[in-house]
């Protein structure tokens, strides 16, 4: 009984949740709100241990108090979201929902719940505004909406239950609560500072790792080190791959600073910023981490030098691999023994979404239908793991759902490529275009794109630098006369915001 009330608290919390986003009255937003709180409660009485129910709702009201002070907080300060979501990326702890072994952000739910608390209280006060998200709105929307929906007939109820609670509903807030904020230049800077002095700082925990050969959290890393030909850290994240992709984020938000023109104060800081966090990088042996920076490395530079880029780019190409076939474990096996088998998961995933190709097998189903079409043993087969986010998507939640994620990717990266403009604004859009090209070619080989508040926050602030972007147009002419031409196949007329942020 339990588990279908699950399969009904999917599918109406994401409708509240796409109603946040995307409808244009005050009265449905918190009708969606109120939808979006029901329908994570029941997910989480469902995924709740057994007979901890007591200290759980203790520690539920105890957090419900915390939210409201934290609300009152975002309402004096608003930037203190982006500040507190930032600091709160690298805090995943490993937790058992019954079987299952799960790295969750918990930190980073007690802002959203701030968040979502401010939200109400905005509305109830006859704040009118509405789709902050701008021409992300109706593709998140509809995407969230969708999957949510396949939570009805998944393979895996309890593992969609967990995508959905753990990463889609709480983030999908967070995005629109960020969008919200008013742009402040000095707010703006002190994100950066606190997103660069923590990659710094996580880069020379994992240089003392390398050296120390001391690592910590996880004892799946301990136990590969003994084995492998050369020595992966994850600093003061579960995951190398993890901890190399936030090193990727930081170093192309500071490389944009030093590329197109910040001050020479910042542009210093910045690249003194980039070759600490490189550092760091290096000893993480993160191989998705290295392709996701060199495609956000090779999109800062077709912004800076146009054409004159693609010799460079393919210069680096070709030594990123002539490098990765340099290492022991590629070039003593194959490429897929070499990628964990990801070959095999690639193919078998799409021969999954061959086989359901409409609605797929649902949310969180991936790893039991994978199990079940090769024969794998077990509640929680290892093997079955998803690595590649497209697949996973139309696997899980068939070509409807595939449609609405290219959807959705493609307004962002029109949205953020629009034409760069030498500006704060213009700097900050481009920077949030750049880092969801990263992560998303991260998520080709590491299975955690919709699971990265990178992610979302980067679909919430996008649009709050695009419409400061276009006030700015609007106010200096000289900015649209130095905005640097874009190739066609990325340059998008500026999308007309009707609305402008307070302040």
């Amino acid at each position: 009984m339990t588990a279908e009330l699950a399969r009904a608290a999917g599918p109406v919390a994401a409708a509240g949740l796409a109603l946040v986003i995307a409808a244009p009255r005050r009265d449905l937003r918190l009708g969606g709100l109120v939808a979006w709180a029901l329908g994570c409660a029941v997910l989480a009485y469902y995924l709740a241990p057994k007979g901890h129910l007591p200290l759980l709702a203790a520690a539920a009201v105890v957090g419900v108090v915390l939210a409201a002070a934290g609300a009152f907080l975002l309402l004096r300060w608003p930037w203190l979201l982006a500040l507190a979501a930032i600091a709160c990326v690298p805090a995943r702890i490993q937790v058992s929902i019954g079987s299952t072994q799960a790295s969750l952000l918990i930190p980073m739910y007690a802002v959203v719940a701030a968040a979502a608390l401010m939200l109400v209280w905005q509305l109830f006060n006859r704040d009118d505004r509405f789709r902050e998200l701008g021409p992300l709105a109706w593709p998140l929307a509809v995407f969230v909406l969708w999957s949510g929906l396949t939570l009805a007939w998944s393979q895996d109820v309890r593992q969609g239950a967990i995508e959905l609670l753990a990463f889609y509903l709480p983030f999908g807030l967070l995005a629109v609560a960020l969008a919200r904020m008013p742009w402040r230049r000095e707010w703006l800077g002190a994100a950066w500072i606190l997103l660069a002095g923590m990659a710094v700082v996580f880069a020379a925990i994992g240089v003392y790792q390398y050296w120390t050969r001391d690592i910590f959290w996880n004892p799946k890393v301990i136990n590969a080190n003994v084995y492998a030909s050369f020595y992966r850290v994850n600093s003061v994240f579960w995951d190398p791959s993890i901890y190399g992709r936030f090193l990727v984020v930081a170093i192309l938000a500071n490389l944009v600073l030093v590329v197109h023109g910040a001050s020479r104060r910042f542009a210093t800081a910045a690249a003194a910023a980039v070759v600490a966090s490189f550092a760091g990088l290096v000893v993480s042996f993160s191989q998705s981490s290295f392709v996701a920076l060199v495609v956000g490395v090779a999109l800062i530079a077709w912004f800076a030098w146009g054409r004159q880029t693609l010799a460079l780019v393919g210069v680096v190409v070709l030594v990123v691999g002539v490098a990765a076939l340099a290492m022991p474990g590629v070039r003593n096996h194959s490429l897929n023994s070499a990628s964990g088998g990801r070959f095999n998961l690639v193919e078998n995933g799409l021969a999954i979404a061959v086989h359901h190709p409409v609605q797929g097998v649902g949310i969180g189903g991936f790893k039991r239908a994978y199990a079940k079409r090769t024969g794998l043993r077990g509640k929680e087969p290892k093997a079955a793991a998803s690595h590649d986010t497209p697949v996973t998507v139309a696997a899980e939640t068939g070509i409807v759902g595939f449609g609405l994620y290219a959807w959705l990717l493609v307004a962002a990266f029109l949205l953020a490529f629009r034409g760069f403009v030498p500006s704060l604004a213009g700097r900050a859009l481009v920077t949030f275009g750049v880092i969801l090209a990263a992560v998303a070619s991260h998520s080709l080989f590491y299975n955690a794109f919709l699971e990265d508040p990178v992610v979302w926050g980067s679909f919430g602030l996008a649009p709050l630098a695009a419409a400061a972007l276009a006030r700015e147009r609007a106010t200096r002419p000289e900015i649209s006369r130095a905005a640097v031409r874009q190739p066609a196949a990325v340059a998008a007329p500026q999308a007309d915001r009707s609305r402008a942020e307070a302040g």
